[in-house]
């Protein structure tokens, strides 16, 4: 009971900042409070000994939550979900907490600011998550990179294309992604072809690649640094890769078959590939908007 007790004081004192969260990351008023009584239902499951900071336990959950929703959003084509009625759980910590007037849903959208839910629901849901998190509330990329299923460097570039994209600079699209293209094409010629040469010249000499769990399980590596390392990688390979758009922006998706087995997302800086994320996890590539091109 004391436990409990603890339990509920502690989410009582976070309960301001997780709403803030979930709205920031949702747009909806309804469903941050839906994601936020969950978070009170899990952690009210929880042994209170074993959580040893309450407060970024309750961030993260609230922020995994918020993430899941807004692939499900995404994946059923969604553009506004204000008209979904409320279906808020009715837990204890929901007891002392009295519904939504209007004027509670003007005061939360003035704290935001209209102009940013707008542009925050351009974002992909990679990208609003890691930019609330850092930029709202900072939240460091190495606590981020886990809730978003990526590096801390990815995370730390979700963010910055976010914060292009609502500070009014264009992110990489036609022009950018005609470049990218070219780099993209030369490093698959150059690895079809198995020319060590020109793949250390379309790569940075302390290029990095990283691979979640899943394409590690399919042979590849969870870190490879170096030029030399990631080029011998390469070297002979890519029959089944494609250039293709993902999330708007040109990479490399793997499609032996016509299957969709992985995505490599590249970080293309001054014409050459400085870093290479692989990702084969079936929940990420599904969150994928992914259009996969001729070669």
């Amino acid at each position: 009971m004391t436990g409990n007790k603890f339990l509920m004081d502690e989410f009582e004192a976070h309960r301001a900042r997780l709403t803030s969260v979930a709205y920031r990351m949702l747009g909806s008023r309804a469903e941050a409070e839906d994601a936020v009584q969950e978070v009170w239902l899990r952690l009210a499951r929880s042994d209170a000994a074993s959580i040893g900071n309450v407060g970024g336990w309750l961030t993260t959950v609230v922020a995994r939550l918020c993430l899941d929703m807004l692939r499900a959003r995404k994946s059923r084509r969604e553009e506004a979900l204000d008209d979904l009625q409320d279906g808020a759980l009715r837990t204890q910590a929901s007891l002392a907490a009295a519904s939504a007037s209007p004027e509670d849903e003007i005061a939360m959208a003035d704290s935001v600011g209209l102009a940013m839910l707008t542009v925050l629901e351009t974002l992909t849901p990679g990208e609003r998550v890691a930019f609330v998190l850092h930029d709202m509330f900072a939240v460091p990329f190495d606590e981020i990179a886990p809730i978003v299923g990526r590096s801390s460097d990815a995370a730390r570039q979700l963010a910055s294309r976010a914060r292009r994209r609502v500070q009014g600079v264009p992110t990489e699209r036609r022009v950018d992604n005609a470049r990218r293209r070219e780099v993209v094409d030369a490093f698959l010629a150059a690895a079809r072809g198995g020319d060590f040469g020109a793949l250390l010249e379309l790569l940075d000499p302390a290029v990095v690649m990283r691979g979640d769990e899943a394409a590690v399980r399919l042979g590849g590596h969870a870190e490879l640094r170096g030029a030399p390392a990631v080029a011998e990688l390469f070297k002979g390979r890519a029959q089944a890769a494609r250039p293709a758009l993902v999330d708007g922006v040109m990479d490399v998706a793997v499609v032996p078959g016509d299957r969709l087995l992985l995505v490599l997302r590249l970080d293309i800086a001054d014409g050459r590939i400085a870093g290479i994320e692989a990702v084969a996890d079936p929940a990420r590539l599904a969150a994928l908007d992914l259009e996969v091109l001729g070669n």
